[in-house]
């Protein structure tokens, strides 16, 4: 009966505080990828960026060869 008790407590200990990280894990690197992607999407699409890229591409296509 003590060992059963003891390996029915040894079970339960290992179900402890780490149950679900992982999903959490996910979840918060989710939410991070997402606001990564619309502050990276709002500078690209920004003015200044618009305006840089639009110069380059001139400047590239009327260089003398």
């Amino acid at each position: 009966m003590a060992a059963v008790r003891a390996e029915i407590l040894s079970r339960l200990h290992g179900l402890g505080e780490e149950e679900g990280m992982s999903t959490v894990e996910y979840a918060i690197g989710t939410i991070a990828a997402a606001a990564f992607a619309a502050i990276l999407y709002t500078v690209v699409t920004g003015n200044s960026v618009v305006g840089a890229m639009t110069s380059l591409i001139e400047r590239a296509l009327t260089t003398p060869v």
